[in-house]
């Protein structure tokens, strides 16, 4: 049998609940999970891309005790980088029907780009379904709680960055 390697791709800007539940459900499906932070200027992200970075892995340390968890930056075409780290599907995580129109497009055009690429869509659990790390950031910057939404290490970061 061969590996199956993962790929969660995601700004992680905050990492909310909501991607850990993803990463956790992934994990399942998987014989390794790389964890992807995207670079994405865009975005105009509060946090730097090392920040991200710890961040995921700073969460991901307990799936580290059975499966294999990689945790890197990339910036580019994602499905180039899914085939430079050998990876066999993409999961996306929906929330909504708008996240799934989205979702839909970019799925087949990864597909038109490389058909041996597989996108998994995972549900969001219903209790992650109106987390978004948009609203996280603006509950936090008026200073509101957010640690329903995020793990007590992202909590305390925003906090900090927004005192």
């Amino acid at each position: 049998m061969s590996n199956r390697v993962a790929f969660y791709p995601g700004t992680f800007d905050p990492m909310t609940l909501g991607h850990l539940d993803i990463m956790k459900r992934a994990s399942r499906l998987c014989d390794k999970l790389i964890i992807a932070v995207a670079i994405n200027r865009d975005k105009n992200p509060l946090f730097s891309l090392e920040e991200r970075v710890e961040m995921v892995e700073h969460v991901v340390k307990p799936f580290r005790k059975r499966i294999d968890v990689e945790v890197l930056p990339f910036e580019g075409l994602l499905i180039h980088f899914v085939e430079k780290c050998g990876a066999s599907m993409i999961v996306r995580g929906l929330r909504a029907v708008s996240d799934f129109e989205y979702e839909f497009q970019m799925a087949g055009m990864n597909d038109r780009l490389n058909p041996d690429i597989e996108t998994v869509f995972l549900m969001a659990d219903p209790q992650y379904q109106t987390i978004a790390s948009r609203l996280v950031k603006e509950i936090a910057r008026l200073g509101g709680d957010v640690s329903q939404f995020v793990t007590p290490e992202v909590a305390t970061r925003l906090k900090e960055k927004y005192s």
